[in-house]
């Protein structure tokens, strides 16, 4: 497995959980220790949340096993604006070996993860 995407409507916190087993799923297949794996899954779980706080209706999770694990979580539809998210990026910044926000008009529509 080289990519894997998947969509997810943020409305329901049921598929938030889908969104973190597929995380896990993938990140295993990348040979990780279990602690890599669940911070790994915790820091997707987050980025989503950002996006859902910022009043996005969906997320899409590109998933890169090519030279490690990265996925890039980005926010589709819905009525965006700027959320509350100090919190989820100071934790995606202690879990993950590179993090990248995209911004656009200051709202937060793309994390990139990066272990």
């Amino acid at each position: 497995m080289k990519k894997f995407s998947v969509e997810f409507n943020l409305r329901d916190s049921e598929y938030l959980t889908a969104l973190r087993l597929v995380a896990g799923a993938v990140c295993s297949a990348g040979d990780f220790d279990v602690d890599t794996l669940e911070d790994f899954k915790v820091c997707v779980t987050e980025s989503a949340l950002i996006l859902k706080n910022g009043g996005f209706e969906k997320v899409k999770a590109e998933f890169d096993t090519d030279g490690g694990v990265s996925v890039s979580v980005s926010g589709l539809g819905g009525s965006p604006s700027e959320g509350e998210y100090e919190l989820s990026l100071a934790l995606i910044g202690a879990l993950v070996k590179e993090c990248d926000i995209n911004k656009n008009g200051g709202i937060i529509d793309k994390v990139t993860l990066r272990i």
